[in-house]
């Protein structure tokens, strides 16, 4: 394989991924804090379709960024009023979550379908973009790449290094004793839950405006079901996060790839290899209960009020 084909998938890989990236991020934030939400799909395709409403009605991507983060946070408040306050179960509540969030986008996209948006353009740092080889795989992204590496090291620094991170995760592990010690649960896993959504929002709004600049109906495709593994995958650490969303962003785009190197592999086939090498993972990490329960917050998707102790 020349070497230029090469370096282009990696970009292509980086690019990919970047969707897995904002939506894992967020939901392992909201996990560590004990709170296990599956309606990550449907905040990402809200998301997805406000920021892109938003991107074509203004043209400014600050904007789209805004609405879009706006929209993920306030499907996501809905979650957390069903099960922080009303107590409804987790699971039943994200669940429905995405499948609310499908409809919801599918409808607010109807008028959106042939519309096509220039994109977001690539910022070639005029000395650092020319370096061979590393110029262009690291300083010739959009802006919202170089956004989504920040946000990882945003945090990891949050959750190990500040005050506030240690009592997020002191929460996950343990909210009985957190209130006892006279932290606000419910307050901060609903700021936990607020931050999950909107970064859900943010990484749809990456795919409908920068990654592929037009509304479809279900453009997220079951990347948001990806992110939720990826965490898992990841034993909620944020490093690992980033490694598995590039992982999955590779074999992504190697779909678009295998034909082309002249294997005959049905098309069908190849479209499921994310889905497959997703549940191929879980099943190895699976094997292993102590890495899961060492690394898993103790109280992840069990209810809990403050009231009913």
């Amino acid at each position: 394989m020349d070497f230029d084909i090469f370096l282009q998938i990696l970009i292509a890989a980086v690019a990919a991924g970047t969707p897995f990236v904002y939506a894992a991020l967020g939901e392992l934030i909201t996990e560590k804090s004990g709170v296990l939400n599956l309606g990550v799909e449907g905040m990402m395709l809200v998301g997805a379709i406000s920021g892109f409403i938003a991107m074509a009605k203004t043209g400014s991507l600050l904007v789209a960024v805004f609405v879009g983060m706006s929209a993920g946070a306030l499907l996501s408040g809905i979650f957390a009023v069903l099960t922080l306050t009303l107590m409804a179960n987790q699971v039943a509540s994200g669940l429905a979550l995405t499948i609310f969030g499908v409809g919801l986008s599918a409808f607010l996209g109807l008028e959106y379908t042939s519309i096509a948006l220039p994109g977001v353009p690539e910022i070639n740092l005029p000395l650092l973009a020319k370096i061979p080889v590393i110029g262009k795989l690291f300083f010739s992204f959009d802006i919202l790449i170089y956004c989504s590496g920040l946000l990882f090291m945003a945090v990891s620094w949050f959750l190990y290094k500040s005050k506030a991170g240690l009592v997020l995760r002191g929460i996950g592990e343990a909210p009985k004793s957190a209130h006892a010690l006279g932290y606000n649960v419910i307050k901060i896993r609903y700021m936990a839950v607020l931050f999950g959504g909107a970064m859900a929002g943010l990484g749809g709004v990456y795919l409908s405006v920068a990654y592929t600049p037009m509304w479809v109906e279900g453009m997220v495709a079951g990347r948001g079901w990806v992110s939720l593994a990826l965490v898992v995958f990841a034993t909620w650490r944020p490093a690992r996060v980033m490694f598995g969303a590039y992982f999955f962003g590779a074999i992504t785009i190697a779909q678009f790839h295998i034909q082309g190197f002249g294997f005959d592999i049905p098309a069908q086939l190849l479209s499921m290899m994310p889905y497959i090498a997703t549940i191929i993972v879980l099943v190895l990490i699976s094997r292993n209960q102590n890495t899961i329960r060492l690394n898993s917050p103790a109280s992840l998707g069990i209810t809990y009020h403050p009231d009913n102790q």
